[in-house]
């Protein structure tokens, strides 16, 4: 009888053991599940929240910088703008643009300067990147340089990693992010925001460059990669 009872008995073990492990199994699966759908909306819910908005400087009778070959600045940043905007929109990105066009948002290029502050601040964008041209008396001078708010933080870290973007395209670029606090579009806006300085227009070699459809998707791709970084660090 004893032995029929210690039988029983880890039978009856055996069958609990098989209950708590089978439990166990169900739990976990559960918790994975449940880890992953939590993960996806992380991801979807982050990815909606990004927005960048595209600044392309100057526009209709203020032409901005005139290049050693006369291209036009205005029309060069707006090539760019609308180059890097849709490459942010293939990374999900959501894309506001100060102007589409050639033409000016305003008469005057105060009341111009001002509707592109205001479009700023009434967004909710994660970054706004208004892209120009440079120009000095040296025509030696080349280089792509990014400009952020000098009490900025996250200016700062966003032209730092633009910065670097845009140096592998040209590794003779010895330019550093700098810090500003005179510039209009700088002061006034409430939203992080940098000024890329695609090249100068005064350089002869940088002027040709600009002016090529190559060369403007390179501009754009290095662009969108800097900024697609800077939104994944925001994120984590």
């Amino acid at each position: 009888m004893k032995k029929e009872k210690k039988k029983k008995l880890k039978i009856l073990m055996a069958m609990i053991l098989f209950a708590v492990i089978i439990a166990l199994v169900q739990w976990l699966r559960g918790q994975i599940l449940e880890l992953e759908v939590s993960g996806n909306r992380v991801t979807e819910n982050a990815a909606g929240q990004n927005i960048v908005i595209i600044d392309p400087g100057h526009g209709g009778s203020d032409s901005g910088k005139v290049g050693v070959n006369q291209v036009l600045e205005k029309d060069i940043n707006l090539v760019i703008a609308q180059r890097l905007k849709q490459l942010l929109e293939q990374q999900k990105v959501e894309v506001q643009m100060t102007r589409e066009s050639g033409e000016s948002i305003a008469d005057s290029k105060m009341e111009d300067m001002c509707a592109r502050v205001d479009m700023i601040n009434r967004s909710e964008a994660n970054l706004a990147v208004s892209i120009h041209q440079n120009s000095y008396t040296a025509e030696s001078v080349h280089g792509a340089q990014v400009f952020y708010h000098t009490s900025s933080k996250e200016g700062k870290e966003a032209a730092l990693i633009l910065q670097e973007a845009l140096k592998q395209l040209d590794p003779g670029n010895t330019r550093q992010a700098k810090a500003d606090s005179s510039y209009y579009m700088l002061r006034k806006t409430e939203r992080p925001v940098v000024i890329v300085e695609c090249g100068f227009l005064s350089n002869w070699e940088e002027a040709e460059k600009l002016e090529t459809e190559e060369y403007q998707i390179k501009i754009a791709e290095a662009v969108c990669s800097g900024i697609i970084t800077y939104l994944n660090k925001q994120m984590l």
